[in-house]
Order: structure tokens, then sequence, then C-alpha cells
């Protein structure tokens, strides 16, 4: 199996570019991966 881990969000988003369409699922703020919008807010 491929290992696809990475050790920082930074890492995780760095292929994400801006324009990119990003789908995310959840329930409400419960659900909502707050760490990763904030971090691809930040990336522009």
């Amino acid at each position: 199996m491929i290992d696809k881990s990475v050790s920082t969000l930074r890492d995780a988003i760095a292929g994400i570019h801006d324009g990119a369409t990003i789908m995310i699922g959840g329930f409400g703020p419960a659900g909502q991966p707050t760490y990763l919008i904030d971090a691809l807010i930040e990336q522009g």
C-alpha cells in the first residue's frame, strides 16, 4: 500500500492551488474541518 500520510497541515495542502474547488462534508460547525479551511485561506 502507498503511504500518503503527511507530517504537517502545510504539506497536506501544498498541492491545492488558488481557484481549486474543495468539497467539504460535515453537519454544521461540529463536522467542519476548521484547521483545513483556515490553512487554505492563509495560503491564498
